[in-house]
């Protein structure tokens, strides 16, 4: 996470201040200006919104073995015990 958020800060010093040497000067470089950086920002966005949703099925993966799991422990301990809803 930390990472994560070094990597932001580091674009935003990088691609999104206002004393760089781009600079608009005139309207249409101030529109071309503000369009690169909305885009810059969505696709940041969407890369964060992908990855925290690869994680999550991941988790939810990772919690299915799981109950699969402690449902075969109970098995074999001879416990009783609802079997996993799937």
């Amino acid at each position: 996470m930390t990472d994560l958020r070094n990597e932001i800060d580091s674009d935003l010093d990088q691609n999104y201040s206002l004393n760089s040497n781009a600079d608009p000067k005139n309207m249409q470089e101030l529109t071309i200006y503000v369009q690169n950086l909305l885009q810059n920002v969505q696709d940041k966005f969407q890369t964060m919104s992908d990855q925290i949703i690869t994680r999550i099925d991941d988790m939810g993966n990772r919690i299915d073995d799981l109950e699969k799991s402690i449902a075969d422990l109970m098995n074999q301990a001879g416990v009783e015990g609802t079997a996993p809803e799937k």
